[in-house]
């Protein structure tokens, strides 16, 4: 059996996307949190490795999606693949699910106060991911697809104002912490999006929407973190030593 052990979570994933839905079901974290071991997780989720391992490699040994082993793909592909999607996703379910948790916390917000804070939450969320988007898109994005054709042109990567690209990804990636921290608090106040015995049908769909937000987000910040981010960093190191 392969050792996963001294592996990050982030690596594992970013070598099969299958992998993901092993943590989930464990409750690891393998987007804000995959740069700790497998071994680490474990001890922090108390989860037992062996069997973790185990789960790990059977759901590797299923037939992959080749259209989705993202860790192969070039990296402007994969920033143009993260907007034309997940950011194109979040832009058009965020609104929508904010004008839901409003009207359910008129109907509802007096007997289910939690409501209120998840509403709050979510605002807060849609303002800071708008922000946090648009600078991927026209600040980080832009220059590494920059970089990526300077190198296959054998070229020096354009320089900066803001010096390397390691300092705005060092802030995209706190906001990613930022978020996700908020969106674990929606959760714990949902009880994990489970909706309330009296729960209307608009209750019920805004749970819904919500735990689907943040399925998507996960996959939206590891691709990012582990993925992109890290190879665009690579990148400029190894383009700067060579030109």
């Amino acid at each position: 059996m392969e050792n996963f052990q001294n592996e990050t979570v982030g690596s594992i994933v970013a070598r099969n996307w299958k992998t993901s839905f092993v943590f989930q079901k464990h409750n690891i974290d393998f987007c804000c949190n995959g740069a700790i071991s497998l071994s680490e997780a474990c001890v922090k989720n108390g989860v037992d490795i062996g069997i973790l391992s185990q789960e790990i490699l059977r759901s590797m040994q299923t037939t992959a999606d080749p259209q989705k082993d993202f860790d192969v793909w070039e990296l402007d592909l994969l920033a143009e693949y993260i907007e034309a999607k997940h950011h194109k996703y979040t832009a058009e379910k965020m609104p929508q699910i904010l004008a839901n948790l409003n009207k359910i916390c008129l109907v509802h917000g007096t007997n289910h106060s939690e409501l209120l804070e998840i509403r709050d939450l979510f605002r807060d969320i849609a303002h800071e991911l708008t922000v946090h988007m648009k600078k991927e898109e026209f600040m980080i994005f832009p220059v590494i697809k920059k970089m990526v054709w300077a190198g296959n042109q054998q070229q020096n990567i354009p320089s900066q104002t803001y010096g390397s690209i390691q300092n705005p990804i060092a802030v995209m990636m706190q906001d990613h912490e930022n978020e996700g921290e908020r969106m674990r608090k929606i959760a714990a106040l949902s009880d994990n999006y489970r909706p309330a015995p009296d729960a209307c049908t608009t209750y019920k769909a805004s749970f819904f929407m919500l735990k689907e937000f943040e399925s998507d987000l996960h996959k939206h910040k590891h691709l990012e973190n582990n993925i992109l981010f890290p190879k665009a960093v690579q990148l400029e190191k190894e383009m700067q030593a060579a030109y």
